[in-house]
């Protein structure tokens, strides 16, 4: 009787959350070292005059956060609508895209600037994910073919805007920001607030829709063998074709490589494509790496990928939590390094509690986010858990 009782436990797809575990914990690096390294906000690791190799692989191997997170949401999406009608998922996926802006707009700038008068809105990765969840619920009732054109020609295509000018000024340059070109464009809100936009978004879209057309692989009826072989070649040939395209040097990212002052610097060229936005040729070096760790996980269970299963189960209870989390660190080390409350504001900072010479050097960078990542495992562990044996419909946007 105890047995028929006990709550059923969800069951996921373990490949996908081993790897969307290990993007999570990647990806507190960079915010790390955006608050604790001693020199981030003057200087930046991808800058060849002036970066060392393990600067800018700190930096560049969080560049496979993003695109992945927005792809495999984008799987997760198709996974949830097999078990939802077309026109449940278009209203669910509608209504999660619209919290997701809501928490990027109100909580997580929150937590990035601790201003509470809201003076500058951080639009970042949520940002991104909420409106491609709109958009693709807006068009999830069409065949997955049209999805798949819409997706590959965003993908593939909007590298063109490269070479097209745009208004400088006025509300068209600000729509294309908002949607096209940002690049931590400045939107003017007002005479004394202002939105700081990192993510474009349809360039975001378009990974989110080619997610949600590979989330077809990942259905019950789907061949597990067949699977495998479709994802590592997609992510073969993904990478082939950002080779070619960096080798040629002439579409595909606005920032052409060059050779620097020795073979190391011009490898490091070679691999620094543009994140913001997300360039076709930093769309497929990211997406076609996870592609072949899909390919290559499904069947791997151990003490260290259940560990990324934990933080894998619970990305947004996590992302939302280590913010939080990186900035009352951030908030003690102020104090602790002998700064007053009249440098709370900094001239130098769009942050509070943000002096631009505090912090460390990148080991001490390292070892704040080792501090992060072990203390979040433990909230991670206990949600991840109450997750997998409860139904209440609110789970379902956290």
């Amino acid at each position: 009787m105890a047995e028929i009782t006990q709550p059923l436990v969800k069951k996921r797809i373990s490949s996908i959350d081993i790897l969307r575990g290990a993007i999570m914990l990647i990806m507190a690096l960079d915010h790390v070292r955006d608050f604790f390294h001693h020199v981030s906000i003057n200087s930046d690791p991808t800058d060849m005059a002036t970066t060392t190799p393990i600067l800018f692989f700190t930096r560049w191997i969080t560049h496979f956060c993003a695109p992945t997170f927005v792809f495999l949401s984008g799987i997760s999406a198709h996974i949830a609508g097999t078990r939802r009608t077309k026109a449940e998922l278009s209203a669910f996926l509608i209504k999660r895209g619209l919290w997701l802006v809501f928490v990027e707009v109100v909580i997580l700038t929150f937590a990035f600037s601790l201003n509470p008068f809201y003076n500058v809105f951080i639009l970042q990765v949520l940002w991104a994910i909420g409106w491609s969840m709109i958009l693709l619920g807006l068009v999830v009732r069409a065949p997955l073919t049209v999805i798949a054109v819409l997706g590959g020609l965003i993908f593939f295509c909007h590298d063109i805007l490269d070479y097209v000018t745009f208004p400088k000024t006025g509300l068209a340059s600000s729509l294309d920001n908002l949607f096209l070109t940002a690049q931590g464009s400045v939107i003017s809100l007002g005479s004394n607030h202002f939105a700081f936009d990192l993510y474009a978004i349809i360039p975001w879209t378009g990974i989110m829709f080619l997610g949600f057309v590979f989330g077809k692989l990942y259905t019950p009826s789907f061949d597990a063998q067949k699977r495998k072989k479709i994802l590592r070649f997609a992510g073969i040939s993904t990478l082939v074709l950002f080779v070619v395209l960096r080798v040629i040097n002439k579409y595909g990212d606005p920032n052409p490589w060059g050779i620097q002052r020795d073979g190391v610097y011009t490898v490091l060229s070679f691999l620094n494509v543009s994140k913001y936005p997300p360039s076709l040729l930093y769309s497929c070096m990211t997406i076609g790496t996870s592609l072949v760790i899909l390919s290559l996980i499904e069947n791997i269970q151990n003490k260290f990928t259940n560990i990324l299963i934990v933080y894998g189960n619970v990305p947004f209870f996590y992302y939302v939590l280590h913010f939080y989390l990186i900035r009352t660190f951030d908030v003690i080390l102020f104090f602790a390094s002998g700064y007053h409350t009249n440098q709370i504001v900094s001239k130098n900072s769009g942050f509070l509690f943000r002096p631009a010479d505090m912090g460390f050097n990148l080991f001490g960078v390292y070892l704040v986010w080792l501090l992060v990542i072990v203390i979040l495992y433990f909230p991670c562990r206990w949600f991840s858990q109450y997750k997998k044996t409860h139904h209440q419909w609110w789970l379902s946007y956290l």
